[in-house]
């Protein structure tokens, strides 16, 4: 079988490169990521434990679980998962990124397989997983067909996949690039690029071309008030998330 070709963007992957080491500094340049993280973890595992039936009360809920971080950085999505007792594989494309979270999760006692590859290769590879965690990734990538059809061929049948990116509109430009790079400098300037935001109408369209069925759309929004993220039914102007599931098994 012919290998598939990578969809990776060696620009995008050379801003990340540059940021890697400060991937556990919270006040550093993943600032935005800390700060929306609690959020992300509520919105994941609530549809984990929905979908596979598992009580997040237990010590080891995700017990048993096979999930992939994909552009899984320094491991801030990962060793969450982890802790909740899944076998966890983190994989980036940018080679920098694989030092720093193995030595943070060793130093958190933690066990977690990182690897420096793209879902491509992992796909060509036929590796299973029950949950693939594709969070802020899309909007990065060269190919956003190919790179989704990749994470749908990653997944067990009936399997999860979690995907989260950044509308595109005016206020998606006055927040995302002119509030977070310029005016209160969270992320360097040129990290994102408003023409590859993808609107949440053009994201299902995306999955549904992969193969996938869409069965939950989220918001993550910003108060800069309480100076914290909330999800939101109805509010994807800006950040959003959705929840997908991959064809059962016939």
């Amino acid at each position: 079988m012919q290998a598939s070709q990578s969809t990776v963007d060696p620009a995008e992957i050379a801003k990340f490169e540059a940021m890697a080491a400060e991937w556990w500094d919270p006040t550093g340049k993943f600032k935005p990521l800390h700060m929306l993280n609690p959020c992300r973890l509520d919105y994941i595992t609530a549809q984990i434990a929905a979908e596979f039936d598992r009580d997040l009360r237990e010590p080891a809920p995700f017990q048993g679980l096979r999930i992939l971080d994909i552009g899984c950085g320094g491991g801030l999505l990962s060793e969450p998962m982890a802790r909740l007792g899944a076998d966890v594989v983190g994989a980036d494309a940018a080679a920098g990124n694989i030092p720093v979270a193995r030595i943070h999760a060793e130093q958190s006692g933690l066990t977690i397989d990182y690897r420096h590859t793209t879902a491509e290769a992992l796909a060509d590879s036929g590796e299973p997983f029950d949950v693939v965690l594709n969070m802020e990734v899309v909007e990065h990538v060269a190919a956003p067909l190919d790179y989704l059809t990749a994470c749908r061929r990653l997944l067990k049948p009936g399997g999860l996949h979690l995907c989260s990116t950044i509308n595109r509109n005016p206020k998606s430009f006055l927040v995302a690039i002119i509030g977070a790079e310029h005016v209160m400098r969270w992320l360097p300037k040129g990290t994102h690029e408003w023409a590859k935001f993808i609107t949440p109408s053009e994201l299902e369209t995306l999955l549904e071309q992969a193969g996938l069925d869409v069965v939950d759309k989220k918001g993550f929004v910003f108060n800069p008030v309480a100076w914290s993220w909330r999800l939101s039914d109805r509010d994807l102007s800006v950040n959003y998330v959705t929840a997908s599931l991959a064809p059962s098994a016939t």
